[in-house]
This record gives structure tokens, sequence and C-alpha cells, in this order.
């Protein structure tokens, strides 16, 4: 009798609480298969065929390229893979956006896109290929909104709860501007739009603490 052995795949993920509750919220993948990391400095150790970097800054780059050839998928919103390595994965894994069962991503190297959309099979999501440009679609998007809502608290339109509430009911999004910006982080925000606004005037950003 001839027994077959086949190899789970092994996913090491860095993330925090509650990238790691969105990231599962689709159900999918079980922990067993999953290396969860609190410091880059594990992934040096780690046995996995593909790494996800939920917590990633430029700072992470030489660990990470390290690991290639294995999948490097970091969460990278403000960088491009021009400014990090073109052999990495982009995803859009802001706080409040990584729930969705779409993903915002980006590759330079299309042989390895089917693998990274199996990769996110198994936690029940689909990934949609952008350019790699600074900010991908959404965030872009909410950012101007939450800026918009910022200069409109400094010019005394209405109080933070008001506009927040009057967001939510307008437009049935999730969270209102302000809301929304104290779960993405104001200073993910603010890097994006002043990224942003050194070719285009319209993204200066007006979003305070």
């Amino acid at each position: 009798m001839i027994i077959t052995v086949i190899r789970v795949m092994q996913i090491a993920v860095l993330t925090d609480e509650i990238l790691k509750e969105e990231l599962l919220s689709n159900g999918g993948l079980s922990n067993e298969n999953i290396q969860w990391a609190d410091t880059i400095e594990k992934f040096q150790y780690c046995s996995a065929d593909v790494v996800i970097d939920l917590l990633f800054v430029k700072e992470h780059v030489a660990i990470l390229q390290t690991l290639l050839p294995k999948l490097v998928i970091i969460n990278g919103v403000e960088e491009t893979l021009a400014e990090t390595h073109t052999s990495f994965i982009r995803i859009n894994g802001w706080p409040t956006f990584l729930k969705s069962e779409v993903i915002e991503a980006s590759c330079s190297d299309n042989s390895i896109r089917e693998k990274t959309e199996k990769i996110f099979s198994l936690f029940n999501k689909k990934l949609e290929w952008l350019q790699d440009e600074i900010g991908f679609i959404t965030p872009r998007v909410i950012s101007m909104i939450i800026n918009e809502a910022f200069i409109a608290l400094k010019e005394g339109v209405s109080t933070k709860e008001e506009i927040d509430t009057a967001m939510k009911l307008g437009t049935n999004y999730p969270y209102g501007p302000f809301e929304w910006a104290e779960k993405i982080g104001v200073n993910k925000i603010n890097n994006l739009l002043d990224r942003l606004g050194t070719k285009e005037s319209r993204y200066i950003s007006f979003v305070t603490v």
C-alpha cells in the first residue's frame, strides 16, 4: 500500500489583533496553517511558504527581501513596489479595509498572481489587481472624504459627531469620516495625502489629531 502525504501550505503573518481579526473575518483557513508573528524579526526563523506583513513599514524591506523567492505580501498602501521591492505583492490592508471580501492589490510579476489569489481564497477573499500607484483607489477616496470632513469642521460647518452621523445616514457608509480616521490612523491618512499632495494640490492634508 502506498501512502501519499500531502503537505499543507504554511503561511506566516505579521499582524496585530485588529488586523488579524479582519483577515479571518470571512472564515476559511484554520490557525493550524498559520504562523502568527508580532515582530518582523520572527520572519527570519519561520519555515512558512508565504509571508504576509500586515504591519509593513519600509524598515522591514531588508528582512523581507532575504525571504525571497518565497511569496512576500505587504500591506503597502503608502509605498509602491518600485519603492520597496518589485518581487513583493502589495495589498490594501489598512484597518477596516482588510475585512472586505475584495482586497485591492498590485503585483509586478504576473506569474505569481494566480498563486497569490489562491492564498487569499483560503481566507475567502478575492483580489482586485490595480496598477502600482500610491494609495490604490479606495484609500485615496476615503482619505479625501476624511480630509473634506476636517475642512468642514475647521470652517465651523458642524461638529464631528453630527458630520459622522450625516455621512452614515446619507451615504450608508459603515463609519463617519472622523470614526474612520480614528480606526485607520490619522498618521496613515496624513502620510498618504502628503505624498499625493506633492503632485496634486487637491490632496493637501487638513487632517489633524
